[in-house]
């Protein structure tokens, strides 16, 4: 078994397409009213799929969390600190929610997080060297 992707169960799905799209800069062709949204980014299949129409399918009610949540984080990497302090700043400015500043870590990497609208935590990061899987 190989991992094939990951999928966020979304509760207003225009809202999210526009923030992946428009601040993070993901290519999403979809519609906004369009129920479930695939795309492949850096090689990672990353699918946006609607709460209600999940549940119609599954036949079964879940529950979600409300307001930033730990549950668990999509990291997302640039190739220098630079990089990381001015991807921050345009997260913030387009509307991102602020949860870690730009910040060099003990170990090396400097990371900053920021939540989505529905609260998911988005890791930007950078050992300020270009992307080399075999270095992690």
């Amino acid at each position: 078994m190989r991992l094939d992707g990951f999928g966020l169960l979304v509760k207003d799905m225009g809202k999210m397409i526009r923030f992946y799209r428009d601040v993070l800069g993901f290519e999403i062709k979809e519609a906004e009213d369009t129920q479930n949204v695939y795309l492949i980014k850096d090689g990672t299949l990353f699918l946006l799929y609607g709460r209600n129409d999940f549940e119609k399918m599954t036949s079964r009610k879940y529950d979600y969390l409300n307001g930033v949540n730990g549950h668990f984080e999509i990291a997302l990497y640039v190739d220098t600190f630079d990089e990381v302090d001015a991807e921050y700043a345009k997260a913030i400015s387009n509307g991102a929610e602020p949860v870690l500043a730009p910040t060099t870590e003990p170990w090396g990497q400097r990371t900053c997080y920021i939540a989505d609208p529905e609260g998911n935590l988005i890791e930007i990061a950078s050992w300020n060297k270009p992307y080399n899987s075999k270095d992690l």
